[in-house]
């Protein structure tokens, strides 16, 4: 894509509407310890697949966490349709919303198929998400998709052919879900 990413500063603690540090004080056999902990929104995640082109639709988006963590990286992860439920809005109401801004595709409720839930980052926020699957073609897309306001976000299309090299491939930084995500596909498909 071509972006340039410049870190202007760093601050601890900042309020935010999506985290909040908070500590636990607890006992566990008889013994007081303490664990650091990040409230934050659950959320939710679809599998797309393209059945006309047999391709993942994924996107590419910054993560100044992955940067911060890994400065070898350029911060840049590959993922699955994904969006928090910080909106009055039910999963699949949320799911469609977020495939359409970020994908450009305008799937019916009745194609997004709700799978199972998960808990992300057990170790310091523990949220739960929702997983989808959709199985979509050229009918549904209705816009460019990359985000809305202030996101840059790239659609990536990944040919099925060359999904498992993908997912196997540590210099394309990449989700635990999104991996999941090609291991359920190749598992419901057969490819």
């Amino acid at each position: 894509m071509g972006r340039k990413i410049k870190i202007l500063k760093i601050e601890d603690n900042l309020p935010s509407q999506f985290v909040q540090p908070f500590s636990v004080f607890y006992e566990e056999n008889s013994k007081k310890k303490r664990w650091d902990c990040i409230k934050t929104h659950d959320s939710v995640a679809c599998i797309l697949y393209h059945s006309e082109k047999k391709e993942l639709v994924l996107v590419k988006q910054f993560r100044p966490s992955v940067y911060m963590h890994d400065q070898k990286t350029d911060g840049f992860t590959y993922e699955i349709c994904a969006g928090l439920l910080d909106k009055e809005k039910s999963d699949e109401q949320t799911m469609q919303e977020e495939i359409l801004e970020e994908c450009g595709y305008d799937v019916p409720l009745s194609r997004i198929e709700r799978l199972f839930h998960f808990y992300m980052g057990v170790g310091f926020a523990g949220a739960k998400q929702t997983l989808f699957f959709a199985e979509i073609d050229e009918s549904m897309k209705k816009e460019k998709g990359g985000g809305i306001n202030d996101e840059f976000i790239e659609v990536f299309h990944l040919p099925i052919s060359q999904a498992k090299e993908f997912m196997y491939d540590s210099s394309k930084p990449k989700t635990a879900g999104t991996m999941f995500a090609i291991i359920w596909l190749f598992d419901k498909y057969k490819f």
